[in-house]
């Protein structure tokens, strides 16, 4: 069943409640709040326009360039909400993302979804933006976790590099903990799937008519993408911006 513009503008009222406790609490939240709905429907709008287009069109040099321009905002994206200076970090980041999505969309595409031809940007697409988006939020947590020790835990970082570790060695523990706090969410989430939560995408396919089971299988896959993708892009990411954001002697060039 398709959703009217106008019932559609109704229920987006119900956005007044987080305002209204924005306001209450006075949070100082709520510009914020209708600045991200605005660019979130305007973007989704657009972007749904644009889709259309690149589903009929089906370009394959096309496509990639989509795919690159998701990577190039989800990087940039990333940094910002962590409030981390781009210079030292959008590169490593870049990197993490490329490296934790395209070995795994390559998979998923060729051995799972198997569309003719593999490039049909009605499966590459919508693929992507699901394994990208749900990286984003790891990303942000485990930057904001590792930079953030640099400063509480500053005494035990210079203290490993008096008795002779090595930055990397010094920062490890800083890298395990930010790794640790950006896998428990979707690990939480996992364990209680299909018990506490019906996935977005489980049942999305169930209301448009698929099998239970064939909606299943859809978000079994999906779902283990994700966290292999959320990994190894963390884990790259993680890697990258200690050797980019600290000097051999030690010194933090990236202040959180």
């Amino acid at each position: 069943m398709d959703i009217g513009w106008l019932q559609l503008s109704l229920f987006m009222l119900v956005l007044l409640v987080p305002l209204a406790i924005g306001q209450y609490f006075k949070l100082a939240l709520n510009r914020d709040m209708l600045s991200a709905v605005l660019r979130m429907t305007i973007q989704l709008i657009l972007v749904g326009l644009y889709l259309q287009y690149l589903f009929v069109l089906n370009n394959p040099w096309v496509n990639l360039a989509w795919l690159v321009v998701m990577l190039l905002v989800g990087a940039s994206s990333i940094i910002s909400k962590a409030k981390l200076p781009k210079k030292f970090l959008y590169a490593p980041v870049l990197l993490g993302l490329a490296l934790g999505l395209f070995p795994v969309l390559w998979l998923m595409v060729v051995f799972l979804l198997a569309p003719e031809p593999l490039y049909t940007a009605q499966y590459l697409i919508p693929t992507a933006g699901m394994l990208l988006g749900n990286c984003l939020s790891g990303n942000i947590v485990a930057l904001q976790r590792l930079f953030g020790a640099f400063n509480d835990r500053k005494a035990e970082y210079q203290g490993a590099l008096a008795l002779g570790a090595s930055p990397a060695q010094a920062s490890l523990p800083f890298v395990q903990t930010a790794m640790q706090q950006s896998f428990a969410p979707i690990m939480a989430s996992m364990a209680t799937m299909g018990v506490v939560t019906l996935p977005g995408m489980m049942t999305g396919q169930i209301l448009g008519g698929v099998d239970p089971l064939i909606a299943i299988k859809y978000q079994l896959v999906i779902s283990v993408a994700i966290f292999v993708t959320l990994s190894v892009s963390v884990t790259t990411t993680l890697v990258l911006c200690v050797r980019r954001g600290i000097s051999e002697t030690g010194r933090v060039k990236v202040k959180l």
